[in-house]
């Protein structure tokens, strides 16, 4: 059995996540601000109040994990503001840096000391990311602040896995796939439960060797 963090559990791919691991017998520590009744329906480890913007809503998700070493930790919280050259200010650019970007790098660091390194397995970090941060994808422009974001949030990744590569610790960075979430007004071409095993198959391909891989969630390698 392993144990497994999946940040931003409350709903869409983050809860889709914690109930495929719980439902495989895994331990799953699952964040989010509040918890939903689908999350506690889980049963997994609730981690409450943990906002990923704030130090000490960090400090809480530290505490909580406590001596307890993880084998996955899934860094899945994310927002989606609407954004263009005619938005009155930068604010949604800004909340989507913060969130989508920052915000993991905050998560990261802070659970390193909790992940195993090469002498006890080996962790795995994934970052669930978009194939909208993707520049040689981009063919359609728009959606600024969530692009930016998520180009740093894949940048981050990969200097990352160089860096916990030595640890014997894996990063992978992966797009979900256009799901069905609230977040995207129920469009999408594939369920949050098919984008979880997706993500979960990629997961458990991972290893130092395709460490820092930017990955589509049917395995496909997306480019930068």
């Amino acid at each position: 059995m392993s144990r497994v963090l999946v940040v931003g559990a409350n709903r869409g791919i983050g809860l889709a996540l914690a109930r495929l691991y719980a439902g495989k017998g895994h331990e799953v520590i699952a964040t989010c601000r509040t918890p939903s009744k689908e999350l506690e329906q889980t049963k997994s480890r609730i981690a409450s109040g943990v906002d990923v913007t704030d130090d000490a809503g960090v400090a809480k998700l530290r505490a909580f994990i406590g001596k307890d070493l993880l084998d996955i930790a899934i860094v899945n919280a994310g927002v989606l503001a609407r954004d263009g050259l005619d938005a009155p200010d930068m604010s949604g650019v800004q909340k989507q840096l913060e969130v989508n970007a920052v915000a993991p790098l905050r998560v990261v660091k802070a659970i390193l000391p909790s992940l195993r390194t090469s002498s006890d397995g080996g962790s795995k970090i994934a970052l669930i990311t978009s194939r909208m941060g993707s520049i040689g994808d981009n063919t359609s422009g728009g959606s600024y602040g969530y692009r930016m974001s998520k180009a740093a949030l894949n940048a981050m990744g990969v200097s990352l896995a160089h860096d916990v590569k030595p640890k014997g610790i894996a990063v992978a960075i992966l797009h979900p796939g256009f799901v069905k979430t609230d977040m995207t007004g129920g469009s999408g071409n594939v369920t949050p439960d098919e984008s979880a095993k997706g993500l979960a198959d990629r997961i458990a391909g991972l290893t130092v060797e395709n460490s820092g891989t930017f990955w589509h969630m049917n395995g496909e390698v997306l480019p930068w």
